[in-house]
């Protein structure tokens, strides 16, 4: 099976937790960025956290905080995750931030006997 390289890319129009990306089935991906932009001249904080298969959420950054018109990045290195675990972002206030992830989504390989 391919490599799958992709973004995946949302808009936060609510303070909710908000799936950004879900590793498939059967796969690894590595998340080699995620960028949070604010984009309602104002100031925006958000948060970033990964939740296992089970259920456990583990916090990557509690306080993105963003001033008018700029952006963050938010990993300094590239992030595994396992089947099936969950990459979620909360915004403070809804409408004004747009975040972008860039992701390389590796599959096994078949063995052919």
């Amino acid at each position: 099976m391919a490599n799958i390289y992709q973004n995946a890319k949302i808009s936060l129009t609510s303070s909710g937790d908000t799936v950004l990306y879900t590793a498939p089935s059967n796969s690894r991906a590595i998340v080699k960025s995620i960028l949070i932009a604010e984009d309602n001249n104002s100031t925006a904080v958000a948060e970033v956290t990964l939740v296992n298969a089970s259920g456990t959420a583990f916090v990557i950054d509690k306080d993105v905080s963003l001033t008018a018109k700029t952006n963050e990045q938010v990993l300094d290195e590239p992030l595994i995750m396992e089947e099936s675990e969950v990459l979620k972002v909360q915004a403070a206030d809804a409408n004004e931030l747009h975040v972008v992830a860039s992701i390389l989504e590796i599959q096994p390989r078949e063995v052919v006997s």
